[in-house]
């Protein structure tokens, strides 16, 4: 445990080490950060979009049926925003990357790490965290506020379809609704939840790579350690976070 805990240090130092030139200087490639912010990014939108979407639609539908008892059903549109922005879209778009990008990211450098690759990129003089991870860790903090502001304006307009069509709301109404009662502290919070998000799965994927060492069955064992384990940092971060906003209103 301590080994792992020295690692885990040891990787944080040499990230920490990378921001003195954060774009510049050997071993950095810039075509690895843009391959690594076109798939993270670009190739995730289905499925958050997918997600995001149903995610707005079972808010509208379980709200409707709560609101409806009470003669309050114009308030979905305050239900779906909130939840949304605040909570769900941030955190789902979290849990996508970690099973996505968190998984292939452990695979990528325990297979390396296994057959020797990065003792190779050490031996020829090239940082390995700075040629392997921080591509990764740029690419990460980039595109997961961006894909939850993506799941946030897929979730509250799927919403709002469902709400218009559906249950026979106004699309002005829905819309000024969701517009006056999502204030920017609500706005900005889920974006900082998202890049801390991003960072812990970049992170603890990359830590679980570095660990592997007993041949290619560890890199399954290391996998799905870094799924668990990010998935559980999430929920940690979420909830610091919303306690935090808690307090600070």
């Amino acid at each position: 445990m301590a080994g792992d805990l020295d690692q885990f240090t040891w990787l944080v130092i040499r990230l920490l080490g990378c921001l003195r030139r954060p774009f510049t200087g050997k071993p950095f490639m810039s075509w690895q950060c843009w391959r690594h912010l076109a798939w993270i990014g670009a190739d995730s939108i289905p499925i958050v979009s997918t997600i995001a979407a149903c995610t707005g639609i079972i808010l509208a539908l379980q709200a409707a049926a709560q609101l409806e008892k009470v003669g309050a059903l114009s308030y979905v549109a305050n239900l779906v925003g909130i939840s949304i922005v605040a909570e769900l879209g941030p955190l789902l778009t979290a849990l996508i990357l970690a099973g996505r990008a968190g998984a292939a990211f452990t695979a990528e450098i325990a297979t390396m790490k296994i057959s020797e690759e990065i003792d190779a990129l050490e031996v020829m003089g090239l940082d390995s965290v700075r040629y392997l991870v921080w591509p990764k860790c740029v690419a990460m903090v980039l595109m997961t506020p961006l894909l939850a502001l993506w799941a946030d304006f897929t979730g509250v307009v799927s919403g709002g379809i469902f709400s218009v069509f559906v249950l026979g709301l106004s699309a002005h109404g829905y819309y000024e609704h969701t517009a006056t009662f999502i204030s920017l502290r609500i706005f900005f919070s889920g974006l900082v939840k998202s890049l801390a998000f991003g960072l812990a799965i970049t992170l603890i994927g990359c830590w679980q790579g570095f660990l592997a060492k007993e041949g290619a069955l560890d890199v399954g064992r290391r996998t799905t350690r870094a799924v668990v384990q990010s998935i559980f940092l999430i929920v940690l971060l979420d909830l610091f976070f919303t306690a935090l906003t808690y307090v600070a209103r």
